[in-house]
């Protein structure tokens, strides 16, 4: 009898390796391709924080290492760590701060 993997493995290998990693913008409209705005929203106005942690959220818990790379933004993210890891996994978040020690210091 074969199980399926748990969605969780491999959580790290999407965490980009540094903040320097992430490219995203700090301003504007984001569109995320159909592979992570499948299912809701697909447009999200980074001015607006709640859409912006709506799609902080999307990309982290749903995407791979090369969509966190193009849609977060490095200065965004630590300020907006403290609310976001709560609305996130405890594997997404503990596969983050890990990887990502400012983000552990941003609690």
């Amino acid at each position: 009898m074969s199980t399926l993997p748990s969605r969780w493995d491999g959580v790290e290998r999407r965490v980009p390796d540094s903040l320097d990693d992430l490219r995203g913008p700090a301003t504007g409209v984001v569109a995320l391709p159909v592979h992570l705005g499948w299912s809701g929203l697909t447009e999200f106005d980074l001015v607006n924080p709640r859409l912006r942690m709506s799609l902080y959220r999307t990309v982290i818990t749903g995407g791979g290492r090369a969509d966190a790379e193009s849609y977060l933004n490095a200065e965004l993210l630590v300020a907006d760590w403290p609310t976001l890891r709560r609305g996130i996994g405890p594997s997404y978040r503990r596969a983050w701060e890990s990887k990502i020690a400012a983000l552990g210091c941003a609690r």
